[in-house]
């Protein structure tokens, strides 16, 4: 007997991922259905390709400022930086719809490029056409989110779509969200845009993930180095047009009233699951956002039919847990056709955000010291300055920190953190160790050469002494 499986979002990381595993298998039908235009997914089209491609630029203008050794800071043209990230995602979306169509040369695979309804639980509407489904993976990625400000609707206002495509500024703006879209933007904008912002915060802490001595290092780079008034602990109440244009929020902080002009505004709020088209109304199922509608198996809670993968279930927007997730419907669905046991997706943490326009990335793997708290572990933590080794003071970017957590009973590698530069490029070896679960004791002690990974060195050195005492 056949199973048809429709794939609704199939041009994005999740559905494709989830494509690649199910081709194959024998007594599958597979139907990818997406209306992307000209289709490739979100990373690809208006995430982490083009806005890399934006903080490069920003980021040789900020480290040539920052060095002594240079004199005068370059100017960027955002006519080029704009071109060339256009050509370069065309190039990158190319390859995604290529890698789709060539899985629609199966006999057993079919691709129908249009916007896809539920008109019962499993039956899917597309265009014209109805298909009968024996399991749905949706995979529909995620829509800019809009917070909902007295007035938003009446004022003009830029999201990061919008900033990855704009070649020239104003003079100030006003940024609500100061979240990873913000702390890759808001550079960006002063750096390259040589904007003067205002950026309201509703949360205390900017990096809620990293523990209290990496947040204050990253709030500080950002007020000591860009022209930004950074308000934690602030919120809109209202928003209107000035006479002149411009905006005029209204805000509260601590019971106290405020009021913020600038020329543009800015909203960096997050993004949420892109569920609006799909007529979930009409289906079993309930996207309730203060809840976990999707289960750990990717599975909709309220039908064991259908998986929710990606951005779409709201659980964790990165674009590599997006394939994971993917991956682990397409196997989960084989197992429950078979009646097998379902498997959980409980990935090991590991997120970067790049920060500073990517010359101060933040990375964390597995455990921060404020998180090992909640847990059983007996740990010992220890901290390192990137200045106190001699590789960042000669690559003009001595800022920042990272922590290494350990099990104190086997030296188990259990989490990394770091603020500082070249952190993006070390994330992946500690992945490796923390999820190989290497004790800091084998962690080989050994610089070929003067490279920043040299922290890790010194992070393991003293690891390994804090464990012996």
């Amino acid at each position: 007997m056949t199973d048809h499986i429709v794939i609704i979002g199939a041009y994005g990381s999740a559905g494709i991922a989830a494509a690649e595993r199910l081709v194959d298998e024998p007594d599958v039908e597979l139907t990818l259905v997406d209306d992307g235009q000209p289709g490739g997914g979100l990373c690809l089209l208006r995430g982490c390709m083009p806005s890399k491609e934006l903080l490069s630029a920003g980021a040789h203008r900020f480290q040539a400022r920052h060095d002594d050794r240079l004199a005068g800071a370059p100017t960027v043209d955002l006519d080029d930086v704009v071109a060339t990230k256009d050509r370069h995602v065309q190039g990158f979306a190319e390859h995604r719809r290529e890698s789709l169509h060539e899985l629609t040369e199966r006999e057993n695979v079919e691709f129908v490029h249009r916007t896809a309804t539920f008109v019962d639980d499993h039956t899917i509407a597309v265009g014209e056409r109805t298909l009968d489904a024996d399991y749905v993976v949706v995979a529909t990625g995620s829509t800019q989110n809009v917070p909902p400000i007295d007035g938003i609707e009446d004022v003009d206002y830029l999201t990061s779509d919008d900033v990855l495509d704009a070649t020239e500024f104003p003079e100030s703006g006003v940024v609500l969200g100061f979240g990873y879209i913000g702390m890759e933007l808001v550079p960006y904008l002063t750096e390259v845009g040589g904007m003067e912002l205002t950026v309201l915060e509703r949360s205390e802490r900017v990096l809620d993930e990293g523990d209290p001595a990496l947040d204050d290092a990253l709030t500080a780079l950002y007020r000591d180095e860009f022209p930004i008034d950074l308000r934690t602990e602030t919120q809109a109440t209202s928003v209107e047009e000035t006479e002149d244009g411009g905006v005029r929020l209204h805000t509260e902080h601590d019971g106290d009233e405020g009021v913020v002009e600038a020329d543009q505004l800015f909203l960096f709020t997050g993004r949420r699951p892109a569920l609006d088209g799909l007529e979930l109304n009409r289906s079993a199922l309930d996207p309730d956002p203060d809840s976990e509608w999707v289960e750990a198996t990717m599975q909709a809670r309220d039908d064991e039919r259908v998986f929710v993968v990606g951005d779409a279930n709201g659980r964790e927007p990165i674009l590599h847990i997006a394939k994971e997730q993917g991956i682990t419907a397409a196997e989960n669905v084989l197992a429950h056709r078979d009646s097998e046991e379902l498997a959980v997706y409980d990935p090991i943490h590991h997120h970067v955000i790049f920060a500073a326009l990517g010359v101060y990335p933040f990375v964390r793997v597995g455990h921060s010291e404020s998180s090992i708290q909640e847990t059983d572990h007996e740990y010992v933590a220890v901290t390192r300055e990137a200045r106190d080794d001699g590789v960042f003071k000669t690559k003009a970017v001595p800022e920042g920190l990272a922590t290494l957590v350990v099990d104190s009973d086997d030296g188990t590698v259990l989490g990394y953190q770091g603020f500082h530069h070249d952190a993006d490029v070390m994330a992946k070896t500690m992945q490796v160790v923390v999820e190989t679960g290497m004790d800091v004791r084998d962690v080989p002690d050994r610089a070929y050469h003067p490279t920043t990974p040299e922290l890790i060195d010194g992070l393991v050195r003293e690891a390994r002494s804090a464990i012996e005492e």
